[in-house]
């Protein structure tokens, strides 16, 4: 049997390619602004991606992609999502889409940026995934 984070990464990907095709430009173009291949300073990563996203028209689709996840699971949202916690936020690995559902928390991760931590030092962030397939990451729990 297949399971409910399974299925939720698999519809985004069926579905919704074009959405994560467009974060990761826009992850692109937030990375294009650091002075090195990384940055140490951590609002150079989410808010800058959050911006892009709004002006790339994106960020208020994530909620439908949210839904539509859930959807994909047999479950459905207890309330429309919108376009800010605890549904969707913009974190410094990219947006993350939550919901509760009657068993547990679906989490999917648009994961556009990496987070290298080394001890005794400030983490790194960087570009990650370039793919939405890498990208789309969900969990259950």
């Amino acid at each position: 049997m297949t399971g409910p984070a399974t299925l939720a990464r698999e519809r985004v990907l069926e579905t919704h390619s074009q959405t994560v095709e467009t974060v990761l430009r826009c992850a692109d173009a937030v990375a294009e602004t650091w002075a090195d291949d990384w940055t140490t300073d951590p609002a150079a990563v989410a808010a800058p991606l959050r911006a892009g996203l709004e002006s790339a028209g994106v960020w208020t689709c994530l909620p439908d992609v949210l839904a539509d996840a859930v959807c994909a699971t047999g479950e459905s949202l207890s309330a429309p999502p919108v376009a800010d916690p605890p549904y969707v936020t913009a974190t410094s690995r990219g947006p993350m889409l939550r919901a509760t559902l009657s068993d547990g928390r679906l989490v999917v991760l648009l994961r556009a940026f990496e987070v290298e931590r080394t001890r005794g030092t400030r983490p790194r962030y960087r570009r990650g995934p370039t793919t939405p397939a890498d990208a789309v990451r969900a969990t259950f729990k």
